[in-house]
């Protein structure tokens, strides 16, 4: 079992930066992908960036070239660094670990408001 613990988010204004950080604990041997979620108010769940154990990372088209994926093998954790944000950035942002098993954490508050 895998567990993740998010940490970062909170209220931003139009244009500012955040960094999300997810750590995981357990059987993290087994994970083999990482990444990122986020769901708005009445909109489906979407994935926001991914990152492999090999390093191959994928984005939504919505935040490339504003945020970056990353993960600290050392520390067991992966960030999200998210620059140029915008209002339609807020959501619920989730961490997700692809292992034996998927796994999500149970998620933070990012919000972009002036």
């Amino acid at each position: 079992q895998v567990r993740l613990v998010e940490s970062g988010g909170g209220l931003v204004q139009p244009g500012g930066s955040l960094r999300l950080s997810c750590a995981a604990s357990g059987s993290i041997s087994s994970i083999y992908a990482m990444g990122w979620y986020r769901q708005a108010p009445g909109k489906q769940r979407e994935l926001v960036a991914r990152i492999t154990n090999s390093g191959i990372t994928n984005y939504a088209d919505s935040v490339k070239g504003r945020f970056t994926i990353s993960r600290d093998n050392d520390k067991n954790t992966v960030y999200l660094q998210m620059n140029s944000l915008k209002p339609e950035d807020t959501a619920v942002y989730y961490c997700n670990c692809q292992a034996t098993l998927n796994y999500r954490g149970q998620g933070i508050q990012v919000t972009v408001s002036s």
